[in-house]
This record gives structure tokens, C-alpha cells and sequence, in this order.
């Protein structure tokens, strides 16, 4: 179970990660408004340093990973693709959403995460 598992993080991330939480991005703001106090039964954080990375959100309990992926992340596709291979490898878990899918389709993108959490609790 990932919940008692040490992850390394890069502490100098400290930093860039507070900064990222108080200009995230109209996107992020949306998701987590919905997801923040437990409203889906679990903690979740934002802007989270994990290794060299930092991520949207971040569930300790259950090691779930949510990407918001908007066009700053398209052309990095395999950069993506590669860090999230490097925290797999600690048992981490990823969802991952795309800007129009949060903009034009929130009710799926929580169920996805309910459905995810209802399975993996």
C-alpha cells in the first residue's frame, strides 16, 4: 500500500510548489473546488513535490495521481509520459484529464475519480 510508503521529493520544490498553488490555473481551480475537505471521502493536496516532479493533485491515501493536461503539456507528451513511468515505479497512480474535459464535462471527470476511489479503497 502506497499510504505508508516514504516518497522521496526534491525539497528545493518546496518553493515553486506554494507559488503554483496560489496561481493555479483556471482549470485546476475548477477541479479542485470539487475535490478539496474530503468532498470525495479522501484528502487530497495540491501542487505536490514528488521526486524532481511536481504534480496537480495528490492523494496520499489511496497514491493517486490527478493531471490536468492543457496545452502547455501537449507538446511534452513524452516528457509526461516518462516522469509519470519514474513515480509508477513507487506505486503511484495516475488520472489524467484534459483542459476540455474538465471545462465541458466535469460530471465525468468526477465520476471517473469516484469510480476510481470506490475501487481502490
Amino acid at each position: 500500500m502506497v499510504a505508508n510508503k516514504i516518497i522521496p521529493y526534491n525539497k528545493h520544490l518546496k518553493p515553486i510548489a506554494r507559488e503554483l498553488r496560489k496561481n493555479m490555473t483556471p482549470c485546476e481551480q475548477l477541479i479542485w473546488k470539487k475535490i478539496r475537505r474530503k468532498s470525495l471521502g479522501l484528502e487530497f493536496h495540491r501542487q505536490v513535490p514528488i521526486l524532481n516532479y511536481i504534480v496537480d493533485f495528490y492523494c496520499h491515501e489511496i497514491g493517486l495521481v490527478i493531471e490536468i493536461d492543457g496545452s502547455v503539456h501537449d507538446p511534452n507528451f513524452l516528457e509526461d509520459a516518462e516522469r509519470q513511468g519514474k513515480m509508477e515505479k513507487y506505486g503511484l497512480r495516475f488520472l489524467r484529464f484534459s483542459n476540455d474535459e474538465v471545462l465541458n464535462n466535469m460530471e465525468n471527470v468526477l465520476v471517473t475519480i469516484r469510480n476510481y476511489i470506490e475501487e481502490n479503497t
